[in-house]
């Protein structure tokens, strides 16, 4: 027979137990609920501002590294297109922030991508089926070999991938700073995507810039980047610049002077 004290903790065990199943059940179900949806929680969420002011833009563009892997987010343009496999997220992630500061809401058209800039709109057409959605950028990842794109919740719905997981799809770039482009003069306007070069060198010869030339493409350059040299006039005088190029955003150069010590190089954006 059980003492009056040992029933006592088995009844409070027991509604321990009750208690942490509920719980784990509630969460799996709620999220997908009409009740969640129409809740306050989801509706402070919805209708929360997009961040997309200069600092944010700053802050996302930056180089960073994850799980010793370097990304360089960059600068695009309108009709960009890339293909690649999509996945989706959303109940693990919901109400947690993204990486421009935005809480994320599932229910919401955004998605991540590793290097489009924040409010970058796009088109993700499903291969597999012909479906389409428009998304905005809002978030980074995902952090996996071969995926492109970390669709929400909503966005995986509408383009039916949610039980696959995954699909075969194309990204095509239509706006920027949470807008689409419709008119050619905002097409115009947000089509121009800077390029980065670094300058290790500028000699009055060819000759030796030709030879600076050779010195960084076989030393340090491993076919990602590659030495070319401009030529310019400077007060009635050719001068031969030698540019490190293939840099996609200014990050990505600083990082590429510090890592071979160039630090009186200049950073030459076009």
């Amino acid at each position: 027979m059980l003492s009056n004290l040992s029933k006592i903790v088995l009844v409070g065990l027991l509604i321990f137990l009750m208690a942490g199943c509920t719980k784990k059940s509630y969460k799996a179900s709620y999220y997908k609920s009409k009740d969640y949806k129409s809740s306050t929680q989801y509706k402070k969420i919805e209708d929360q501002e997009i961040r997309n002011s200069k600092a944010m833009h700053r802050a996302t563009m930056k180089s960073y590294e994850i799980a010793g892997k370097r990304y360089y987010p960059t600068l695009t343009k309108i009709g960009t297109i890339c293909e690649g496999i999509a996945s989706w997220y959303g109940p693990n992630f919901h109400a947690k922030l993204t990486s421009n500061g935005e809480v994320y809401n599932m229910y919401a058209d955004t998605a991540a991508s590793k290097t489009l800039p924040m409010n970058t709109m796009v088109k993700v057409y499903n291969k597999d089926n012909g479906k389409s959605t428009i998304v905005r950028i809002n978030d980074r990842g995902p952090f996996v070999t071969g995926r492109i794109i970390d669709l929400s919740n909503k966005a995986a719905h509408k383009i039916d991938m949610v039980k696959k997981g995954t699909a075969n799809i194309k990204i095509t770039v239509i706006g920027f700073d949470a807008k689409i482009a419709r008119t050619a003069k905002e097409r115009k306007a947000t089509m121009s995507a800077g390029r980065y070069y670094v300058q290790v060198g500028a000699f009055s010869k060819l000759g030796g810039a030709k030879v600076t030339k050779r010195k960084f493409n076989s030393l340090i350059l491993d076919g990602e980047y590659k030495a070319i040299i401009k030529q310019t006039s400077v007060s009635g005088e050719r001068l031969n610049r030698v540019w490190i190029s293939g840099f996609r955003s200014e990050s990505e150069a600083q990082d590429f002077k510090k890592e071979n010590g160039l630090i009186s190089a200049m950073i030459i954006a076009q």
